[in-house]
């Protein structure tokens, strides 16, 4: 029950199509709210739904549209019936967030995957400059080893050919050289 007068009542009669409660539903309304949103602020959030102003009104069983700022047929604004209350939801969401407690178990799950995304790219930037080191290196590396495979060959070239060097054996001597 949303606690609105049919329309049938006298105000409806008279051409306003402005539904009216009474101060007891009001009040009784105001009490669920504030039920619901205690209820909703210590993560007791229903399956499928959110930590939120349409969650919190429709378990509470108002018109979400109370918790918004109204115009009176003049243009001018005024606050709707549950404004307030909104705007102290709003706010304690807001104080628990920032003491990093989030109410909503699905909005906390969001947050703890954010942070494992984050922490994960982190990680796949390091790998990646890692990778380019070793990359860098293999690269010197084989390079280092072409230029001296080149230079041994051209040394093995130089003593094949005829010139006046002459090859040592290469047989290991058994004593010291003279003069040791």
């Amino acid at each position: 029950m949303n606690g609105y007068w049919p329309r049938s009542t006298p105000t409806a009669e008279r051409g306003h199509d402005v539904a009216r409660i009474s101060d007891e539903t009001r009040r009784n309304n105001e009490t669920a709210i504030r039920h619901v949103m205690d209820r909703l602020l210590a993560g007791e959030v229903p399956a499928g739904t959110k930590c939120d102003i349409k969650t919190l009104a429709a378990q509470a069983g108002v018109a979400r549209t109370g918790f918004y700022p109204k115009k009176n047929r003049d243009g001018s604004p005024r606050p709707g019936p549950y404004q307030h209350l909104a705007e102290e939801f709003e706010r304690r969401l807001a104080e628990l967030r920032e003491t990093g407690v989030i109410p909503d178990p699905r909005a906390a799950q969001i947050e703890r995957l954010k942070d494992r995304v984050s922490g994960l790219k982190k990680r796949l930037a390091a790998r990646d400059e890692q990778i380019g080191g070793l990359t860098d290196f293999r690269e010197r590396a084989l390079s280092q080893i072409a230029a001296q495979r080149m230079e041994i060959e051209r040394l093995r070239d130089a003593l094949a050919a005829l010139s006046n060097v002459r090859a040592l054996p290469n047989r290991a001597r058994a004593s010291a050289p003279y003069g040791s």
